[in-house]
């Protein structure tokens, strides 16, 4: 009877996070009431902290089956509406298009004319009344774009281009954003298999994997938003849990991780924490390398255009070499002038690299990743909450819940900012 109530009170909880993040995902609020889509989202993380303090109370054999459980229910509430926060989806199923009819994604921008042909009325909607949303670009007179800077080419990596690629040669015709959507919910549940079979491996107690399972972030941004992050992700723990042990295969993971998304590159210190030996240190870092090199290599030979693509503009769009525009560099500039942020940042960084490279626990690569990564969310303040999502599985694998709080202030940041002057997100 005991073992009962802690059960069935987690339940209830997770039962009701699934409602609260459907109400969320099918609130049509981001542009004309960000505050009542903030309301939802606090709503969201205060019934999934009070689900994860409940896990503490239930007896190890139940605990599996009720992480199984409400990482189910948490896809499954992603999936309840179309994207909410962003329009990267449209451009990932614009991306596997251009592929299945033998063209380079790097070479056309989305309204590059020489593509007119593969454009359909979902990304490409026609005619005043369809173009009339907020999320809506124009590309030609009475034709518009659900697809975000259609100008530029796109900047994703290679192994995110043929996820793209995969899912829509796996996709029925007139799926639309279903399919990407499935595509997260299964990999954000791959990701929790994951993380249960590492903790498992380092018989560490499973409860930590609900901090990714039951993630509200993982609703929203893997599941309803389908970033491409969560492929990230996977490759990433699954890096993290055989690098001590295999080097060269944990190397070559990595080396898939930061050909999915690039930010898995801050992940290596981590890795090679108390690495002293130069032979040591390459087992890692050639596999990662050739991996990158080798995956990139077949875009290259058939794009005429870089495969970096908009890459380099998308950094100085985001301001992180310009401390005075946007948010970056929000907790520095609080106390330093702006044209200081950018040296605090680089020195606060390699402090932290060194510090885990000589302190870290070679034995928990996961850990000195996590200081790593959280200390460039702190230092840099990311534009774009989906980038958490790295940090989450981190925090699950090492169980330092109180890092966590990153993610929410990414997600306040992104969605409220503006709100009260700006004070919401300063205060986040």
């Amino acid at each position: 009877m005991n073992a009962r109530i802690p059960v069935t009170v987690t339940l209830l909880l997770l039962a009701a996070l699934a409602a609260v993040l459907v109400t969320a995902v099918r609130y049509d609020g981001y542009a004309a009431d960000p505050g009542g889509l903030l309301l939802r989202y606090a709503a969201a993380w205060a019934l999934f902290g009070a689900a994860a303090w409940s896990l503490r109370r239930v007896p190890g054999r139940y605990v599996v089956p009720l992480v199984a459980a409400g990482a189910l229910l948490v896809a499954a509430a992603g999936l309840a509406g179309p994207p909410l926060t962003s329009t990267d989806s449209f451009r990932y199923a614009w991306d596997g298009r251009v592929q299945a009819a033998g063209v380079s994604p790097y070479d056309h921008a989305p309204a590059d004319p020489a593509l007119r042909d593969l454009r359909d009325d979902w990304l490409f909607p026609r005619g005043a009344a369809a173009c009339a949303g907020p999320d809506r670009v124009a590309v030609e007179p009475g034709v518009c774009t659900r697809i975000n800077r259609p100008a530029v080419h796109t900047l994703y990596p290679p192994v995110a281009e043929g996820y793209f690629a995969l899912v829509h040669a796996l996709s029925p015709a007139g799926v639309r954003h279903k399919a990407l959507q499935a595509g997260g919910a299964l990999l954000s549940l791959g990701v929790t298999a994951a993380l249960l079979v590492v903790l498992r491996r380092r018989r560490a107690l499973p409860r930590t994997a609900a901090y990714w399972a039951w993630c509200p972030a993982v609703a929203v941004e893997a599941v309803n938003n389908a970033h491409a992050d969560v492929l990230a992700v996977l490759l990433s723990v699954a890096a993290l849990g055989v690098v001590v042990r295999r080097r060269a295969l944990g190397g070559a993971l990595f080396g898939l991780a930061v050909a999915a998304k690039l930010l898995p590159a801050v992940l290596l210190p981590g890795a090679l924490a108390g690495v002293r030996r130069g032979r040591d240190a390459a087992a890692l870092l050639v596999p990662v390398a050739a991996v990158v090199g080798l995956v990139y290599l077949p875009y290259v030979l058939a794009s005429r255009s870089s495969v970096f693509g908009y890459l380099g503009g998308y950094a100085e769009e985001e301001g992180y070499g310009d401390p005075g525009a946007g948010g970056r560099y929000a907790l520095l500039r609080l106390v330093l002038p702006d044209s200081w942020a950018v040296p605090a940042v680089v020195l606060g960084m390699l402090a932290v690299v060194a510090y885990v490279w000589r302190r870290g626990d070679p034995g928990r690569p996961w850990s000195g990743a996590l200081l790593v990564t959280g200390a460039a969310f702190l230092l840099m303040t990311p534009g774009y909450s989906w980038y958490a999502l790295l940090l989450v599985a981190l925090v699950a694998l090492d169980g330092r819940g109180e890092w966590l709080g990153v993610a929410p202030a990414g997600a306040a940041v992104y969605v409220g900012g503006g709100l009260a002057g700006g004070a919401v997100g300063e205060l986040a």
